[in-house]
């Protein structure tokens, strides 16, 4: 049997960004004979526009986030809140993955959501609004592959989240249900 492989997108962009440090977390969570990787260039991709989404005008960033998109068996997204919603790289990002319509590397691909915020709301609403655009996009939300964290900032200012057994606990939850959805053994309550 092959190795799963599942890819992260991050929506925060920032080095050191705590929900870029839960998504490292979520990688040390991974069982084994499963590959959980960061992807990197998020920020490089331009914004989506059907005028350069044709043959031979694809910009290389984006056919790079397209082409690994294409060759995970599942995608884990980590999205922060900003301004009551999702960032503009996670959703450029699901954009150009959702393209060509009906055909994307998105489509039919296991998704897993995980939000954070500062708050207390766990960026709930950046949450609903990823889980939103990875369906209308062709993704396969798994319901119970979720995590959310809220007042992020006090729980996590001065600690990694691997070093936080709850946190830890959570994102393993999620990985191996994302697993499970990946490989058709997903047992649904």
């Amino acid at each position: 049997m092959s190795e799963t492989r599942i890819l992260t997108l991050v929506g925060s962009l920032r080095a050191g960004s705590i929900n870029r440090r839960l998504a490292e977390a979520a990688v040390q969570t991974a069982p084994e004979g499963v590959e959980v990787s960061i992807y990197e260039g998020l920020a490089e991709i331009p914004f989506y526009n059907e005028d350069v989404d044709v043959a031979g005008q694809v910009p290389a960033q984006a056919e790079a986030l397209r082409a690994a998109v294409a060759a995970a068996d599942a995608i884990l997204l980590v999205t922060p809140e900003y301004n009551g919603t999702l960032p503009a790289v996670l959703k450029n990002a699901i954009d150009w993955a959702s393209r060509p319509y009906g055909a994307g590397s998105i489509k039919g691909k296991p998704v897993a959501v995980v939000s954070a915020s500062i708050s207390p709301n766990a960026a709930a609403w950046a949450h609903g609004d990823t889980v939103k655009s990875v369906g209308i996009a062709g993704g396969v939300v798994v319901e119970d592959a979720t995590a959310q964290f809220g007042g992020i900032g006090e729980r996590f200012g001065a600690t990694h989240p691997a070093e936080d057994a709850e946190a830890l606990t959570q994102l393993g939850a999620t990985v191996h249900q994302l697993v499970a959805a990946a490989n058709g053994t997903l047992v649904t309550a």
